[in-house]
């Protein structure tokens, strides 16, 4: 298998795992397993673990099989399938617990328009204490009203500089 097939298997399934959390999020998540999630928008100030973690282990599963298979294969497609499902799962726990969350404190004054629209489209999701009524599932992807939101704040305004 050539390097650029195997850039593309990676980044593909990296990429199609937003859409996948993005309707996990929505349908399973705020569906049938709110019993697991509902502790991510209801909990307390003290609470350090929380049943929404296990989600961790359910969407590790099928990484750790296609990287298994994989092996097995001797780097075949699933393996490359299983490393951007992976790579995937680390960049939700940086942004999502780290970033966002801060579970550990960093990036806590970022000026990036990027990561300030990621921040305010999970506290617009999160302004929703029930499974009902969600808004911005995904984690990477937002809408462009987040973007524009904090683009438009950078221009100076025209009223108050001087020409």
């Amino acid at each position: 298998m050539g390097t650029v097939m195997i850039f593309l298997l990676t980044i593909g399934a990296f990429g199609a795992m937003e859409g996948v959390a993005w309707l996990a999020h929505k349908y399973v998540m705020h569906g049938w397993l709110w019993v697991l999630h509902r502790d991510h928008h209801q909990k307390g100030p003290e609470d350090v673990l929380e049943r929404n973690d296990f989600f961790f282990l359910i969407f590790a599963l099928p990484g750790i099989a296609c990287l298994l298979v994989g092996l097995r294969g001797h780097f075949n497609a699933w393996f490359w399938i299983g490393l951007g499902i992976s790579l995937y799962g680390m960049a939700y726990f940086f942004v999502h617990d780290v970033f966002i969350h801060q579970r550990i404190a960093f990036l806590r004054s970022s000026n990036n328009t990027y990561l300030k629209a990621i921040r305010r489209a999970h506290k617009a999701h999160h302004k929703h204490l029930g499974k009902e009524d969600g808004e911005c599932f995904g984690m990477l992807w937002v809408p462009l009203k987040y973007f524009r939101m904090y683009s438009r704040r950078r221009r100076p305004d025209p009223k108050t500089t001087k020409a």
